[in-house]
C-alpha cells in the first residue's frame, strides 16, 4: 500500500491511497463468496453459482462495491498510521479507481488536529499563594467532628432551638389554596440548615411539642417553580418531635472514639497537618492553572468545529450524569431553568473551545519538550491505582489494555510532567498577602 498526505487547508488533509491489485482481487473473491450465499439464480443451488454466472446476473460492479466497502476502511486506517496524521472527524472518501487487476486508488479528505503555534510558555510569571492555618481552623474541624458524632436525644418537653432537628407536619397555601409540593408529614428539619425557604426555620424556633402555628414566608423571585416565584405563602406547621444533639466533650476519650489517636492533642496535630496539606494542594493547583492559562493565551490555533462539538457533547453527557445522580433528568432541568438544549450548547461553546485549546497546547508543549511517560513511571502508576482498588497490578494492567484504557494512564503521566515543566521553568513570586484557609 502507498499513502501520501497533503495539507490542503490549515486543518484539512487530503490522503491519496493506493492499495495493491492483489489485495483488491482477494477482497472481490471474498465479496463473491458472501453474495453467492444470498442470491437465488435459476438452475443453481444457493451458494453454488459460478462467479462468471453471478457477475452476469448481478453485475460485476456489485462485487466491486462490496469489495471496496470492505477494503477501504482498513486501508484508510493503515494510511492514517503510516502518514502520522491525527483525524478529528470522519473522512470524505472518493474512489478514483476500482477495477480488478489494477490497484485500488482512493482519496480521503479529512479534518485533522490543528497545528498550534506556541507563544511564550517558559519564564512565565505567576504568584504562589500562601495560606495560614490558624487555631480557629483546627477548632472548626474539631467542631465538625463533634457534631457529626453527636447523639440525638428526643426531648420530652421544651422548645425548638437552633441546631435542633424538628419533626414537623406542614401544609403550605398561596392565596388560601394548597400548592404542589407544599405538604409534608413527619419531615425532619434541621434548624439552621437553610434547606427551607428563607425565614421558615427561624419562625419554627421557639415552638413546643404538639404546637401548631402559621408561618408566613415569601418565595424568591427566581424560584424554580415559576407559578410560586415572588408569591407570599402561609405554612401551617405542627411540631411533633424535637431532637437535640448531645455533644461529647472534646477530650482524650473523644479522640479515641473518632480517630486512631490516643490523645486530643494528637488529633489536633493531625487535623492541622491535613489542613496544611490541603492548603498546599490548593496553592499548587492555583499556580499551575495560572501558568497554563497564560501559556494557552499566548498560543495561536484554529480549532475545527467538529472538535468543539465533540467536547460540547462530552460536557452535556457529564451534566446529564450529574443530574441523574441527584435524581433529576435533563428535561427537568430544562423545565426549571426555562432553557433549551440549543441555548445550553450555545452557552457551553466558549468553555468547550477553551478546553480543546488547552488540551492542544498541553500536548504541543509536551511534544516540543520531548516529555514522555517511561515504562517505569507507567508501572508505578498502575501499581498505585491497583492498590487503591485492591487489585493485582498485572491483572489490572491487562484489564486496562483489553478495555483500551492503557493510553489514559500514559496521557495522565505526560500531563502531570508537563504541568511540572511549566512550574519548573516559571518565575514564581511568593505572595506576601497570606490567605486564610478555607
Amino acid at each position: 500500500m502507498k499513502a501520501n498526505a497533503e495539507r490542503i487547508e490549515k486543518n484539512t488533509v487530503l490522503l491519496e491511497v493506493e492499495v495493491d491489485a492483489e489485495l483488491f482481487s482477494q477482497a472481490v473473491n471474498k465479496a463473491y463468496r458472501n453474495i453467492v450465499k444470498k442470491v437465488n439464480i435459476p438452475g443453481f443451488r444457493k451458494g453454488k453459482t459460478p462467479r462468471h454466472i453471478l457477475e452476469r446476473y448481478i453485475g460485476k460492479e456489485t462485487l466491486y462495491e462490496e469489495a471496496v466497502e470492505a477494503l477501504v476502511p482498513e486501508a484508510y486506517l493503515d494510511a492514517v498510521k503510516d502518514t502520522g496524521i491525527e483525524p478529528v472527524a470522519q473522512p470524505q472518501v472518493e474512489i478514483v479507481q476500482a477495477e480488478e487487476g489494477k490497484p485500488v486508488v482512493f482519496k480521503a479528505t479529512v479534518m485533522v488536529k490543528p497545528e498550534v503555534e506556541l507563544g511564550q510558555y517558559k519564564d512565565l510569571e505567576a504568584v504562589k499563594q500562601s495560606y495560614e492555618i490558624k487555631e480557629e481552623d483546627v477548632q472548626k474541624e474539631l467542631d465538625r467532628l463533634q457534631n457529626s458524632h453527636a447523639k440525638l436525644l428526643t426531648l420530652e418537653e421544651g422548645a425548638v432551638a437552633k441546631d435542633d432537628i424538628a419533626v414537623i407536619d406542614f401544609l403550605g397555601k398561596v392565596n388560601g389554596e394548597p400548592f404542589k409540593g407544599g405538604e409534608g408529614k413527619d419531615y425532619s428539619l434541621e434548624i439552621g440548615s437553610g434547606s427551607f425557604i428563607e425565614g421558615f426555620e427561624e419562625q419554627v424556633i421557639g415552638m413546643t411539642i404538639n404546637e401548631t402555628k402559621d408561618i408566613q414566608v415569601t418565595f424568591p423571585e427566581q424560584y424554580q417553580a415559576e407559578e410560586l416565584a415572588g408569591k407570599e405563602a402561609t405554612f401551617t406547621v405542627t411540631v411533633k418531635e424535637i431532637k437535640r444533639k448531645e455533644l461529647a466533650p472534646l477530650d482524650d476519650e473523644f479522640a479515641k472514639d473518632v480517630s486512631e489517636f490516643d490523645t486530643l492533642q494528637e488529633l489536633k496535630d493531625d487535623i492541622k497537618n491535613k489542613l496544611i496539606q490541603a492548603a498546599e494542594s490548593r496553592a499548587k493547583f492555583t499556580l499551575r492553572r495560572e501558568l497554563l492559562n497564560k501559556a494557552v493565551d499566548n498560543a495561536v490555533t484554529e480549532i475545527p468545529d467538529s472538535m468543539i462539538e465533540q467536547q460540547t457533547k462530552e460536557m452535556l453527557a457529564n451534566m446529564s450524569n450529574n443530574f441523574a445522580r441527584q435524581g433529576l433528568s435533563m428535561e427537568d432541568y430544562l423545565s426549571y431553568s426555562k432553557s433549551s438544549m440549543d441555548k445550553i450548547r450555545e452557552d457551553m461553546r466558549p468553555e468547550a473551545e477553551r478546553s480543546v485549546k488547552t488540551s492542544l497546547v498541553m500536548e504541543t508543549i509536551s511534544k516540543a519538550e520531548g516529555i514522555t511517560a517511561t515504562e517505569e513511571e507507567i508501572q508505578v502508576e498502575i501499581e498505585k491505582i491497583a492498590s487503591a482498588y485492591r487489585q493485582d497490578p498485572e491483572e489490572f494492567r491487562k484489564a486496562l489494555e483489553s478495555e483500551g484504557s492503557f493510553d489514559f494512564i500514559k496521557d495522565n503521566i505526560i500531563k502531570e510532567k508537563t504541568f511540572q515543566f511549566l512550574v519548573d521553568n516559571a518565575k514564581i513570586i511568593e505572595d506576601t498577602n497570606v490567605q486564610e484557609a478555607e
